[in-house]
């Protein structure tokens, strides 16, 4: 009996590491189609589709896959939908600042989903304007930590015009302009430094230092909206001791 009850367990977590990898190449995928809409159909003209085919091709989204997403983007393939961005500014418990970006076909169900995760998990929708004025857009390049030594990443990332270079655990936050998100990511690639991701992203000015309660419970918000298949991306202005992080991190 424990025997199966064990198999039981092992396959629900499973499942749920399966939902969630498809949840992440739906997103994906739906990025690479309005790059390929956007900005054409080839990697080496369209910077935001290079980058795009990347995160995705690092995050094990099948290259079959990939193709196919940009043919529908650019309309050599039907089936590609008419997404739309729409964003969402929002509270989390304890006053946490939330902007929620969507990519949806579907404007009403969107906005629909992000006001119930919302009001279920102890947040709240705000007005335009109420929180994304703590937040400005910066360019990261996110590098694996055991590609690179930090100093000399440092230097190269400076060099070709980076703000800053964060350690983070297993990998390292190259913040640029927005505008110089690209040229940094290319000096960096003509050095032969990997790199995860290079994308335009909000970062917090001030940020809310939370307890282990309150960063479980807006933890529990974020999971729950990144959850729905509409949204793309989430930020928050929220921080916390390296306990509460290696707390979180167990907890999962």
């Amino acid at each position: 009996m424990s025997g199966h009850s064990k198999w039981a367990t092992t396959k629900n977590k499973k499942a749920a590491i399966d939902a969630k990898r498809g949840k992440l190449f739906a997103k994906l995928i739906k990025n690479i189609e309005i790059a390929a809409r956007t900005g054409g159909a080839d990697p080496n003209g369209n910077p935001t589709l290079y980058d795009a085919i990347v995160k995705a091709k690092k995050s094990s989204v099948p290259a079959d896959n990939i193709t196919r997403a940009v043919k529908r983007g650019s309309g050599e393939e039907a089936g590609g939908a008419n997404y739309e961005e729409i964003v969402y500014e929002g509270y989390a418990p304890g006053g946490v600042g939330l902007i929620v970006q969507c990519l949806t076909d579907n404007r009403n169900r969107a906005a629909a989903d992000v006001r119930s995760t919302l009001s279920k998990n102890g947040g709240s929708l705000a007005e335009n304007g109420s929180v994304s004025f703590n937040f400005e857009r910066k360019g990261q390049i996110i590098v694996p930590a055991d590609s690179a030594d930090y100093d000399s990443l440092f230097e190269k990332a400076a060099e070709a015009g980076a703000e800053d270079v964060e350690e983070n655990g297993d990998s390292y936050i190259i913040t640029t302009a927005p505008s110089d998100l690209v040229t940094v990511r290319k000096a960096l690639q003509d050095e032969g430094v990997d790199y995860d991701s290079a994308e335009t992203s909000l970062v917090p000015l001030n940020e809310i230092e939370l307890d282990l309660e309150a960063a479980r419970k807006v933890n529990r918000l974020i999971d729950a909206l990144d959850d729905l298949d509409d949204v793309q991306n989430i930020y928050a202005n929220w921080t916390a001791s390296d306990q509460v992080l290696q707390q979180l991190e167990d907890d999962e």
